[in-house]
């Protein structure tokens, strides 16, 4: 038996209290590419719809899950772009060489190093409620991927600045809020400034909300181990991307790397003889649309 609107009722409070606490904290999952929306764009890179965040799915903890990846070119030309073992909480070879590249002296490494740092995005469910350039998505639930600046105007409708503006869970069936996605081509990037949410209001009748609720995937699917490459899999794209000439620390990190290879374990992690010493975490890039940042990465070709 599916959930029923008493159901839907009783878990807001409680849906509301997780969101709060989580946005303060670090949350690390993956993605997968199915049954993702994402808003058309104008010939000039222009694009605009209304959407609506839905609440957590029953088996999952939050409503969102967040996803890192690394995205860059080699020495010799070769690409890497892989989903980062980081996001479950595991090491990951790439990030073995940025600290490294980061502990030592070389400012060429510590360059290269930026380059390869992680890009973050977030993954929630979402009813579209106008899509312009596709009005047969209006009223159907899907994916949809998105970075730091979207997901800094939830936490600021949900957690407001000034004491004046009273909070909104913008995930609430009943009294949260669409969201106008407006998005304008800035540079060459995506640019979400003049999006907003609207005033509260339910999602629709109840007819309306048990169908949208329904059509809901679990985000949990999305962090299973299986669903990332092991360990030894991206040391070995890594050393095949970074062939070529690199200088000092990181030069030496990969040259350790390729001749200690990762014991065989449940789960792979980096040994204990490559990891750097304790440093600051690496630094995250948090990227509004990866696809746009890819796209953007191999026009520098």
């Amino acid at each position: 038996m599916g959930m029923t609107i008493a159901d839907l009722r009783k878990q807001r409070s409680t849906d509301f209290g997780a969101i709060t606490t989580a946005l303060n904290k670090k949350s690390e999952y993956a993605k997968d590419d199915e049954g993702f929306w994402k808003p058309e764009r104008d010939k000039a890179g222009n694009a605009s719809a209304t959407i609506r965040f839905l609440p957590k799915h029953a088996d999952d903890e939050l409503p969102w899950v967040v996803l890192y990846t690394h995205g860059f070119k080699g020495p010799g030309g070769k690409w890497y772009i892989e989903n980062c073992r980081s996001t479950i909480g595991d090491e990951d070879p790439v990030n073995v060489l940025n600290r490294a590249a980061y502990n030592g002296g070389d400012e060429d490494d510590k360059k290269a190093a930026k380059e390869r740092k992680r890009k973050m995005s977030y993954i929630v469910n979402i009813k579209v409620v106008n899509d312009p350039k596709h009005p047969e998505n209006d009223g159907k639930t899907f994916r949809y991927k998105f970075g730091k600046k979207i997901f800094e105007m939830i936490m600021d409708k949900c957690q407001p600045t000034f004491e004046d503006e009273k909070p909104v869970n913008v995930f609430d069936l009943w009294e949260g809020a669409d969201f106008k996605l407006r998005m304008r081509q800035v540079d060459g990037y995506p640019n979400y400034s003049t999006s907003s949410f609207s005033d509260p209001k339910a999602l629709g009748t109840d007819e309306e909300i048990l169908e949208s609720v329904g059509a809901q995937e679990p985000l949990k699917q999305f962090v299973y181990p299986s669903k990332f490459k092991s360990y030894d899999e991206l040391e070995k794209k890594l050393q095949m991307v970074m062939s070529g000439q690199m200088t000092g620390n990181a030069q030496e990190t990969l040259q350790r790397m390729q001749e200690e290879p990762v014991a065989d374990a449940p789960v792979p992690k980096a040994p204990k003889a490559i990891k750097a010493p304790k440093v600051a975490a690496e630094p995250v890039e948090a990227d509004d649309d990866l696809e746009a940042y890819f796209a953007q990465l191999a026009q520098k070709e």
